[in-house]
């Protein structure tokens, strides 16, 4: 008799487990929902990193590029100065030529 209830009672924990379990629709939505969510978010990131990607590149372009104009600035610098040693000198010679001529 104690197995029998105890069967019985064992059975009625079941379908009341089953009976609860039914209704999973509305969880199985949260579950989709959640996916969708994680989806975009994955999608997100992604746009986010090829952007990153993007900007990172462009900043290494622009790096060269302030690089080679600084290259060009010295080489211009360095010719400016040789023209201005070239200029004086010929100041120099010019100066002492008419100082030489006006004591003559």
């Amino acid at each position: 008799m104690k197995c029998a209830s105890v069967v019985a009672a064992a059975a009625a924990v079941v379908v009341m487990g089953l009976a609860g379990c039914t209704d999973l629709k509305p969880i199985q939505a949260q579950i989709d929902d959640l996916k969708a969510q994680l989806a975009k978010a994955q999608g997100d990131a992604s746009g986010a990193k090829s952007s990153a990607d993007a900007a990172n590149s462009a900043a290494q372009s622009a790096g060269q590029a302030a690089s080679g104009a600084q290259s060009t600035a010295n080489q211009a610098l360095a010719a400016a100065h040789a023209s201005q040693s070239c200029c004086d000198a010929t100041n120099e010679k010019i100066d002492r030529m008419f100082k030489r001529s006006v004591s003559k």
